[in-house]
């Protein structure tokens, strides 16, 4: 139960920034976008039957505007990463962007006005991390921590940690799993025939 509402959470709360005022800290720009989310899958008109497909455009949407699908699908990889074409490497970014999108979209409509807590933010250079946690209904905590790097004048999300387990860490214990014992191609493979799955009516 805790893995499901976890996996619920980074769902609604994995959202990173957009452009950054120069007075705006990281995790101003962090709630900002969270709110605009929580938004979404709280309008009562976009939870209608008949407006599935304009919701979950707008949450493809947001999602896709702040994650650095290319910085984690690489970091996912890992040592793999280096040993593929460029042809290879863009076909993943695209594999991993549909199953990262579409598995926590489905997710995210479960949100039910759990508290978020912003602990702290810190950083260093181009890095930064917000911690952060969500209160439910119950009054049970989890830890949900944003890391994230500047691109130009943006911060993008690269990873988040619920828990103290790393998402990228756990796609990539995964991955690395399925291309050692089975080759990337299985691996491409496996991630083809769910993003199929996901497109299918």
């Amino acid at each position: 139960m805790k893995k499901w509402v976890a996996a619920c959470l980074v769902a609604v709360f994995c959202i990173g920034a957009g452009s950054l005022p120069a007075s705006a800290s990281v995790t101003d720009e962090v709630k900002k976008t969270v709110d605009q989310v929580v938004s979404i899958v709280s309008d009562d008109t976009l939870k209608k039957p008949r407006n599935e497909a304009k919701r979950r455009a707008a949450l493809k949407n947001a999602i896709s505007g702040i994650f650095d699908y290319g910085e984690m699908a690489k970091r996912s990889l890992g040592v793999n990463w280096k040993g593929r074409s460029k042809a290879e490497q863009k076909e993943f970014v695209d594999l991993f962007a549909t199953l990262l999108e579409n598995s926590y979209a489905g997710k995210i409509e479960s949100y039910e006005n759990q508290k978020i807590v912003y602990d702290k933010e810190s950083v260093d250079g181009n890095y930064a991390e917000v911690k952060s946690r969500i209160v439910t209904a119950k009054r049970d905590e989890y830890t949900l921590d944003y890391r994230l790097m500047k691109q130009g004048n943006r911060w993008m999300v690269y990873d988040v940690v619920i828990e103290g387990v790393s998402l990228v860490s756990n796609y990539r214990s995964q991955f690395n799993k399925i291309i050692a014992s089975q080759g990337y191609p299985s691996l491409v493979k496996k991630l083809r025939a769910k993003s199929d799955e996901i497109k299918a009516p």
